[in-house]
């Protein structure tokens, strides 16, 4: 299994933004499934649905065995959901049958992003997205949202060119003039590239466009209301459905939370402390390890660190494939294993190779969390998730907004400050299309009880923000799960998965919120 990345708000020049289904460890393992008796499909549910969106509710499906146990087929969805009329677009899903033949319905699942497969999620790490209980009472769906993966997908550079972009080395000095114009330049050619070779869908990729597309998925599978697990920026649009459909809401469980009403300014400087925070959990663990490259307290570790990032800015570490570490692919890389403890090892590894000179291994972690492999991209999870970002982000242009917010980084983050805040502009300002999401709280008036599970030192969707959004639902109950790593279900946590698991087989939810040691 190779477990999905989630994505953060990136440093300086590139895309890094927000967050999605967390990296548990950097393993590969094999999941084999067996496909249970088939059962009768269920009829459409057409309940509240309009004359113009009847055919896309009503269409049939047709299932087809695929990928070794499961089931695939296409859907087709309104590219433009204000005008059914103006073009369609596919969306890729797949099927685990209910294992004991009994199924309580659909059970839908996004591991985040935004951009992040779920078809692949499901496919390769069926028993990490869910667990034995709920692989037995439910039909686990995964899907490619819109603009990702299998679906009708933005496309935007080769693999070359994602190379050059997302690798590449500015010539000039951070945040020089010299430097922000190549930065810019950069930017402009990956819009441009985007628009070019996206076939005009990049209008449409948006949260709320998706958030339709899930309750058409959950009409056509014949489930009257939704349950859902979505993880980190699943969780948004997991609100986002809520606040559109409350009345379709059945079982949702929100994990790994983003605030809705955080701005995307915000999101970054809260994302860089958090990845601070981790840090310092990390390095405070290294240092009782004997494999560790630091020495002395945490503080020194951590200025030690510092250096080793400083150093490559000045002078990039070489790899065996001709890349170049330079210091935004080396906390690409540190970040990468921040995700979960399990990869910690990988990480201490990876810094003293770096020490010693060597880029080969943090740019195996850069590549992990870019899913390259072999020179080439595996999927469009970069693109995928710049386009969503800039179309449900407005951009932020006051300049005092912008200064506090480095500052507020520079105090909370000091070791990572210099690589994750720069003089450039946000790379959604040269977007070909504007944003059309707004943010704002999310209340969901009338929707059944919703989940939300926070992780307290979760780097990559801080804690802070499961309690906001679970404070925002006017139905939500915040499960706490104490500890390190992104997102908190099916993490070896059995306060937490047996609270979500009887929700969703029972219906059963939490008296008080529920904090899980």
């Amino acid at each position: 299994r190779k477990d999905p990345m989630t994505r953060t708000h990136k440093p300086t020049r590139r895309a890094f933004a927000l967050a999605a289904m967390a990296v548990a460890s950097i393993v590969l393992s094999g999941c084999a499934t067996l496909a249970p008796a088939p059962a009768p499909e269920r009829l459409p549910d057409l309940t509240g649905v309009s004359e113009a969106l009847l055919p896309y509710y009503q269409q049939e499906l047709a299932w087809r065995d695929c990928e070794g146990g499961f089931d695939c087929v296409e859907v087709t969805a309104p590219l433009d959901w204000a005008d059914p009329s103006a073009g369609e677009i596919e969306l890729a899903v797949i099927r685990q049958r209910a294992r004991d033949g009994q199924s309580l319905g659909s059970l839908l699942t996004n591991p985040g992003g935004p951009g992040s497969s779920g078809f692949d999620f499901v496919r390769d790490s069926l028993d990490f997205a869910v667990g034995a209980d709920l692989r037995r009472g439910y039909d686990v769906i995964g899907f490619d949202p819109r603009g990702v993966g299998r679906s009708t997908a933005v496309t935007c550079f080769d693999a070359a060119g994602m190379d050059a972009y997302l690798f590449g080395i500015p010539d000039g000095e951070r945040n020089s003039p010299a430097w922000i114009d190549e930065v810019v330049a950069d930017s402009k050619k990956f819009a441009t590239a985007c628009d070019r070779n996206s076939d005009g869908i990049l209008g449409y990729i948006d949260t709320v466009s998706a958030a339709r597309d899930l309750d058409l998925l959950r009409g056509v599978l014949g489930d009257t209301k939704l349950n859902y697990l979505g993880f980190s920026y699943g969780t948004f649009l997991g609100a986002t459905y809520a606040e559109l459909f409350p009345e379709r809401v059945g079982r949702l469980v929100l994990d790994g939370a983003i605030d809705p009403s955080t701005s995307s300014i915000d999101v970054g400087t809260t994302q860089a402390i958090g990845f601070e925070s981790a840090l310092r959990a990390f390095m405070t663990d290294c240092l009782t390890q004997k494999s560790c490259p630091f020495r002395g307290t945490v503080d020194q570790g951590m200025a030690d660190l510092g250096a080793l990032l400083a150093a490559a800015e000045r002078s990039p570490l070489p790899t065996p494939d001709g890349r170049e570490v330079g210091s935004d692919t080396m906390l690409t890389g540190i970040i990468a294993a921040l995700y979960a403890q399990e990869s910690w090892s990988f990480l201490r590894e990876a810094l003293a190779s770096a020490l010693a000179g060597e880029g080969a291994q943090m740019i195996f972690l850069a590549d992990f969390y870019y899913n390259r492999e072999g020179g080439r991209y595996l999927d469009n999870s970069t693109e995928a998730f710049t386009a969503y970002n800039c179309m449900d982000y407005p951009v932020e242009t006051d300049q005092a907004v912008i200064d506090a917010a480095a500052a507020r980084v520079l105090a909370g983050a000091p070791t990572i400050a210099p690589y994750w805040s720069s003089d450039a502009p946000d790379l959604c300002e040269f977007w070909p299309v504007p944003a059309v999401g707004t943010r704002g709280p999310i209340h969901a008036a009338g929707a059944a009880p919703i989940l939300v599970v926070g992780t307290t030192n979760d780097p990559a969707t801080p804690y802070e923000w499961s309690v906001a959004l679970s404070e925002q639902l006017d139905s939500g109950v915040l499960i706490t799960r104490v500890g390190e790593g992104h997102t908190g279900y099916n993490k070896g946590n059995r306060c937490v998965d047996d609270a979500v698991e009887a929700y969703f087989l029972t219906g059963a939810v939490p008296a008080a919120a529920l904090r899980c040691e």
